[in-house]
């Protein structure tokens, strides 16, 4: 029996996590749940899961569910923070961590978990980009594993020798090639790119997932900030990674060798396949998703990505090839792109136009440890909220 640690449980990859570990029961014992201020939401997985500690990130979302866990008769303890979130990340009974925190503040607990050697799922790409050396570093000082969960990721770790260990350059390996689907933008005319809607943004043509995520896959920063966790997770420079579009999304990621072998992982674009995966290897447990119908699918297709669609994507590689702060002074300026999208306070266009600027103003000095990496994140933060009060960045709309 493995006891599980659920980092962002409400959230779309906590919820299909929680789904996997129903089917299971009589292997994972759920230990904690965490959310940010979902506390109905959290509510509901506990009184299902009956975990030990439940934390939220919000202090009134707390107090609201530990009314909720007192009147209904539940022994759950409850608490708030972040230093919360940190101590349940490192639990001494933890088994297995899976960190689904989305953006930056996904961070610290999932380091935490990493430094006291856990079997950590990594499905919040961020800190990967902010911090992706101090945790391969650290998972090889404390023994920790780290199992990717981004479709893309865990695809190429499935295509890998059954030895493989992340953080290590796979020998063989020439390529690896990450898909994307194109997102809902793919065949939109350029010119209307500027009239993009949120609401048009957030409708995934293959997958369901939050709004960050959804937006970060219209425009492509998804696959940019994977390519940056790629180089992390397989220690490859730029130029053996490659984009391909594949509007069908059945091949998550393909591994070229060098003697011209080019394996695939295929399956439904459903997030329980590389969940149920991970929190089984290396054994296979059943993920309730059913197999590719290879007959009714008819087709696969494949098509280069196009930069002048997507410069978001070109930014993320430029950034991945200048190294220093660079990706992380991205990552923080796409987090306020995004958000500022979806409020309608920038136009699509302008996320990436925002992303350029302030990565062209960024000159912090190379952060080496946590609080200096803390601190440039901070900074393309504050830098970018400045951007945004400067003007109206609506005008391209």
């Amino acid at each position: 029996m493995q006891n599980l640690v659920v980092l962002g449980a409400t959230g779309t990859i906590g919820r299909n996590t929680l789904d996997v570990a129903r089917r299971h029961s009589d292997k994972l014992n759920v230990l904690a749940l965490t959310a940010n201020s979902d506390d109905a939401g959290l509510f509901e997985l506990c009184r299902e899961f009956l975990p030990d500690i439940a934390v939220m990130a919000d202090a009134t979302g707390a107090q609201r569910l530990e009314a909720r866990i007192k009147a209904a008769g539940l022994k759950i303890a409850v608490s708030t923070g972040v230093d919360a979130l940190v101590a349940v990340a490192k639990h001494t009974d933890a088994d297995q961590v899976m960190s689904a925190i989305v953006g930056a503040a996904g961070l610290l607990p999932t380091l935490a978990a990493v430094q006291a050697g856990k079997r950590v799922l990594v499905a919040n790409k961020e800190p990967l980009v902010m911090a992706g050396r101090l945790l391969m570093d650290a998972a090889e000082q404390h023994g920790a594993t780290l199992i990717p969960i981004d479709s893309e990721h865990n695809a190429i770790f499935q295509c890998l020798p059954a030895a493989y260990r992340c953080g290590v350059a796979p020998k063989g390996v020439k390529r690896l090639v990450l898909t994307a689907s194109g997102g809902p933008f793919r065949e939109t005319p350029l010119a209307d790119l500027p009239k993009v809607t949120p609401q048009q943004a957030v409708r995934h043509p293959n997958w369901v997932m939050g709004q960050k995520i959804s937006v970060d896959s219209a425009t492509m920063m998804n696959k940019g900030l994977e390519l940056i966790e790629a180089a992390t997770l397989y220690r490859l420079p730029a130029s053996q990674l490659d984009v391909v579009i594949h509007p069908e999304s059945a091949i998550h990621s393909l591994v070229e060798y060098v003697d011209g072998s080019m394996l695939a992982q295929l399956g439904q674009p459903d997030m329980r396949v590389p969940i149920a995966h991970a929190l089984a290897f290396p054994d296979r447990w059943e993920s309730g998703v059913d197999g590719l119908d290879l007959a009714a699918l008819g087709r696969m297709r494949f098509e280069p990505a196009d930069t002048q669609r997507f410069p978001c994507l070109r930014l993320a590689r430029e950034a991945l090839i200048a190294g220093g702060n660079a990706a992380n002074v991205l990552n923080a300026a796409n987090e306020i792109a995004v958000e500022a999208f979806l409020k309608g306070q920038l136009a699509y266009t302008g996320i990436a136009e925002m992303i350029e600027k302030c990565l062209n103003a960024e000159r912090q000095a190379v952060a080496t440890d946590l609080g200096s990496i803390l601190a440039v994140d901070a900074w393309a933060r504050a830098w970018s909220l400045d951007w945004l009060k400067d003007g109206q960045r609506m005008t391209h709309a």
